[in-house]
């Protein structure tokens, strides 16, 4: 019998809940419940997250402080 599943179903059947994707590296990240912010362990960024549900956060945007740190240092290793 044939795959009865719409387009959205079979989509959202591959989607991990619980996690966001780092804007720097894409890796995915799965912050603890209730978190504010977190960092991901790949690059090293921060982001600043919100919650829609209990498990469904969203990234809403860099902890500027941090990233921007993060990047001068990468620039001047660069240009070394």
């Amino acid at each position: 019998m044939e795959d009865k599943k719409t387009t959205s179903e079979r989509t959202a059947q591959g989607r991990s809940s619980g996690k966001f994707r780092c804007m720097n590296c894409m890796e995915r990240i799965a912050p603890p419940a209730g978190a504010k912010q977190v960092k991901c362990e790949k690059c090293g960024f921060e982001w600043r997250i919100s919650w829609l549900g209990p498990t469904f956060p969203r990234c809403r945007g860099p902890v500027w402080e941090v990233n921007r740190r993060l990047t001068e240092e990468a620039l001047k290793e660069r240009n070394k």
